[in-house]
């Protein structure tokens, strides 16, 4: 049977129980799991005044791997432990030449190393003897089908609830980048009023500048629902304020939507719960939009859809386009899909 990965989940329960390895590999695309336990480790292992002879932070593009495995073999000074934090390890050279460290590696020193936008080889024997000792882990890119289980978890654990179409506006808008993510929700939490613990699409439209009527996840809605007169004026509105409504971004949207209705197509229980199960959403409510477009597009349209959506996308970048505006690329593209 395959190992299950360590998940961020699992490294934060651990370090919460006071229970340290030696090594902490971090890595991977996904920069915002990397600084969370980074920063826990930073922040929790050591007291301030503790901190003060024993944390070290280096960047890689400052360091060799030599300089590396001197600081970690230091003893800690009038501490149990001391903290040796790599940030941007990706930089530093040589990094195999950190299994003489990892043979016998200082139980009182807690190495991490943070290595963003790349992964060490697995099949490489260094892997191997950081899984011996410590923790190796892979910080993957979330995909657009499991942000709104994302946003939904994380204002949860801090006591506040959004209303799903709150939800979808945000996970359209803001995107998969987990940090600016977090940023926003963080923005939404300070400006709830008092005693409020629920968010609304207005409070997103206050707060972050998605217009609550006019966005992405709308537009969606009206081509699902095949509203013309909607999807025109959403249209009109994108062509108004292209700073805040890119084409790309609509385009990538709902290329990602008609994807997705072409594997709904295969699912074996075409169900709310089976849907989600078969495409991957972490929510069964997500696919009730799905079902909804099964009942308007056949599988060949929706085929004759994602082409279109190419096509489009092409356009937008100058390919085989001489005078066209995003707003009327936008616009032949709706047409085409609703007619």
């Amino acid at each position: 049977m395959a190992k299950q990965e360590t998940t961020c989940d699992d490294i934060l329960k651990e370090l919460r129980a006071k229970q340290y390895r030696p090594i902490y590999y971090l890595m991977g695309e996904e920069s915002y799991y990397i600084d969370l336990i980074s920063d826990y480790i930073t922040d929790n292992v050591l007291t301030d005044t503790e901190k003060e002879f024993n944390l070290t932070v280096v960047y890689g593009a400052d360091v060799d791997i030599a300089t590396v495995i001197n600081a970690a073999k230091r003893y800690p000074m009038m501490s149990e432990r001391q903290v040796v934090v790599v940030k941007e390890a990706q930089a530093i050279r040589n990094m195999e030449e950190l299994s003489y460290y990892l043979q016998r590696p200082l139980n009182s020193t807690i190495l991490v190393l943070c290595h963003k936008h790349g992964v060490l080889d697995r099949r490489k024997k260094l892997a191997a003897e950081i899984e011996k000792v410590g923790v190796l882990f892979e910080s993957k890119k979330v995909k657009d089908a499991q942000l709104p289980a994302f946003i939904t978890s994380y204002m949860k654990r801090k006591g506040v609830d959004l209303e799903p179409k709150a939800t979808s506006m945000l996970a359209d808008f803001v995107g998969t980048d987990l940090s600016r993510l977090t940023g926003e929700l963080e923005k939404l939490i300070i400006t709830l009023p008092k005693g409020q613990t629920r968010v609304t699409p207005e409070q997103i439209e206050r707060n972050i500048g998605i217009s609550k009527d006019y966005n992405n996840f709308e537009l969606r809605s009206a081509i699902v629902e095949k509203d013309i007169l909607k999807a025109n004026k959403i249209i009109k509105y994108f062509e108004e304020n292209p700073k805040t409504n890119p084409i790309q971004m609509t385009l990538s949207l709902l290329f990602g939507f008609f994807s997705n209705l072409m594997l709904a197509y295969y699912a074996p229980e075409k169900t709310e719960q089976g849907i989600a199960g078969f495409i991957g959403l972490k929510t069964p409510w997500q696919s009730r939009e799905y079902l909804s477009a099964m009942r308007r597009y056949s599988g060949v349209k929706t085929m004759q859809i994602i082409g279109e959506i190419r096509y489009s996308d092409a356009k937008s970048k100058g390919v085989g386009n001489s005078s066209l505006s995003d707003g009327d690329i936008l616009r032949e593209l709706v047409f085409k899909i609703l007619h």
